[in-house]
C-alpha cells in the first residue's frame, strides 16, 4: 500500500479528530474512510457528464450541481 503524506492545519485536524472519535476511528482511519467514500462516490458517477477541470484532484473532489432546480417564487 502506498504511503501518502498530507499537511493539514490544526483547525482541520481538531475537526477530523472529533469526527473520528464520534465514529470510533483513529485520525488515520477517519481520513482513509473519507477518501474511500469519496472514491466510491466518484466511481459511481461515471455515467454522468464529466466536469472538465484541468486539475485531477479538484475534479475528483468537486461536486456537480444536480437535482431538481429551485422554483422561482412569483412576485406579488
Amino acid at each position: 500500500m502506498p504511503k501518502i503524506t498530507i499537511n493539514i492545519d490544526e483547525e482541520v485536524e481538531s475537526i477530523l479528530e472529533k469526527r473520528a472519535e464520534k465514529n470510533l476511528f483513529t485520525l488515520k482511519e477517519q481520513i482513509e474512510d473519507i477518501l474511500r467514500k469519496s472514491a466510491v462516490r466518484t466511481k459511481s458517477l461515471e455515467g454522468y457528464k464529466k466536469i472538465k477541470i484541468d486539475d485531477r484532484l479538484v475534479a475528483i473532489f468537486s461536486r456537480e450541481k444536480r437535482g431538481r432546480k429551485k422554483k422561482k417564487s412569483p412576485l406579488i
